[in-house]
């Protein structure tokens, strides 16, 4: 039986990846690297050390990942303000749990600093959600299962009584190895790449009542 909701952040509760895209571009332009945003797709959904650290490897670039995603948070959080909304769907989704009396988490690979500033820029209290696991709480980052396990640990539930909403590949396989249902939304990734999922949607307001109620 349901029991709880462990949501991923971008792609599903805001749309922040043509930022952090940018950011990280602009960030390799400061270094005298001109990289493509073809480069980050491959890292979608794996945090921004795997997300930027993977980009330098493609590249050849040697980077200290702590100082050039620093200034690469910098660099997104001037370029946010005004610009960040959230995702279809949002608030009326969140309101479908609190009536089912459904537990809920975000579960984000991203750090601390992006989470907080992405849902202060969105409009959303902390105090919307149960609990928050970001990157920075994991050893292993998506694809591995660990932050779904660590969310339903720590909201006290079973992997197999969640239902988990991702948006990318990574993200998925996360969720399909942690045990835990999910509900994929096509925001970042075309339908046919998330066949593994127990429901594809366009968003989170047309995601079925069945996801919710099993």
């Amino acid at each position: 039986m349901i029991r709880a909701v462990l949501l991923d952040m971008d792609g599903v509760l805001v749309d922040s990846e043509p930022f952090i895209m940018k950011a990280a571009m602009m960030m390799f332009e400061e270094l005298g690297h001109a990289v493509r945003a073809s480069d980050f797709v491959p890292f979608v959904g794996a945090g921004e050390n795997r997300y930027i650290g993977g980009v330098a490897e493609q590249h050849g670039i040697k980077i200290d990942i702590d100082e050039v995603k620093s200034r690469t948070y910098d660099i997104y959080d001037e370029i946010i303000v005004g610009n960040l909304r959230p995702l279809p769907g949002v608030e009326k989704f969140l309101d479908r749990c609190q009536d089912r009396s459904l537990l809920t988490a975000v579960a984000t690979s991203a750090d601390e600093r992006k989470l907080v500033a992405n849902l202060a820029a969105i409009g959303l209290s902390m105090g919307r959600f149960d609990i928050y696991v970001n990157g920075l709480d994991v050893t292993h980052r998506k694809p591995h299962p660990e932050i779904y396990l660590s969310a339903a640990g720590r909201l006290g539930v079973e992997p197999v009584e969640c239902l988990v909403v991702e948006d990318a590949v990574n993200g998925v396989e996360a969720a399909h190895r942690a045990g835990c249902r999910c509900v994929a939304l096509t925001t970042s990734f075309p339908a046919d790449r998330l066949t593994i999922a127990d429901w594809v949607v366009d968003s989170l307001a047309t995601v079925p009542d069945e996801a919710l109620e099993w």
